[in-house]
């Protein structure tokens, strides 16, 4: 079982795998039980991702499915294999809702990852500083010592992009950098460190301008996430005050793989986007009101 009797990230999208090749295939879960000869009440909890799967079940359901892809069949072992893994973020477990621990699971095995911020700066591109004053700020009330562990969380989370583990792309409104109010060191630095991190072969930084605060509106802030060689977006994460959401469907998958293009195309390119931050650099920070 999961560990803590709750689906694990991994459990979760191999049963959503298995259940979709098992009703491709034309098939009921009373089939595949009697391939592995295990109880429908097994498949079914293996397909919502609260029982594990060994890989000799998943072997034999994946051929009773006719999944003969090799890269596929290997994918969704490995899935099967580390279903269980500890993860380095449940060390956090204390000061993080567990539904957020989804977002950094998704973030971990991630080969593509994409950011619509409009309000923020990306968490996989902020400094300590300014994770600190975020933090700080929030809904709720959290005390001194647990703003400086939940900001540290971010910056282990960014090991991720540094190591070159995960392209990334970030679309960030302008209004978010031109107007942060934060002390001229925690600002600086932050619009500083955005610059160097741009740089990055494997980071791409684009700033929707103020001006399109009518695209911006379309959504609030989300993630997607890519799985494969493939840029393909296999999960997208909604981060609340209070709830972390994760969509899998196709149709709501695709729904949010067209705001990103749409807000990356009316988004500067990432040349014009550096030269952007450098102005904002230079010339200090700005309030003026945006308008449509």
């Amino acid at each position: 079982m999961p560990a803590g009797g709750r689906p694990t990230v991994r459990s979760r999208r191999l049963g959503t795998a298995l259940r979709r090749y098992r009703e491709t295939a034309g098939l009921d879960q009373p089939d595949a039980a009697e391939a592995i000869t295990k109880s429908v009440s097994k498949i079914s909890r293996m397909e919502s991702g609260h029982t594990s799967a060994s890989g000799l079940e998943v072997r034999t359901l994946l051929d009773l499915y006719g999944v003969e892809d090799a890269d596929e069949r290997t994918r969704l072992l490995e899935w099967a294999r580390k279903s269980n893994e500890r993860g380095w973020w449940i060390d956090y477990q204390a000061t993080v809702r567990s539904s957020y621990m989804d977002h950094i699971a998704l973030e971990n095995e991630a080969t593509h990852i994409r950011s619509w911020e409009p309000i923020l700066v990306p968490g996989l591109l902020q400094t300590p500083e300014y994770s600190e004053a975020v933090i700080a700020i929030g809904p709720r009330h959290i005390p001194a010592q647990q703003v400086v562990e939940l900001a540290k969380l971010r910056q282990e989370r960014q090991r991720r992009i540094e190591e070159g583990g995960a392209w990334f792309t970030a679309i960030i409104w302008e209004p978010a950098l031109a107007a942060l109010r934060a002390a001229p060191h925690v600002r600086e630095g932050q619009l500083t460190r955005l610059l160097d991190v741009g740089k990055r072969q494997n980071v791409t930084i684009q700033l929707l301008p103020a001006a399109a605060s009518l695209l911006a509106g379309m959504s609030s802030s989300f993630s997607g996430f890519s799985f494969g060689a493939e840029a393909n977006v296999e999960a997208v994460t909604l981060d609340g005050p209070a709830h972390t959401n994760v969509v899998e469907g196709p149709e709501d998958l695709a729904h949010y793989v067209n705001v990103f293009d749409q807000l990356r195309s009316a988004a500067l390119p990432p040349d014009e986007s550096a030269g952007r931050i450098r102005e904002l650099l230079e010339n200090g920070p700005q309030h003026k009101e945006v308008t449509a």
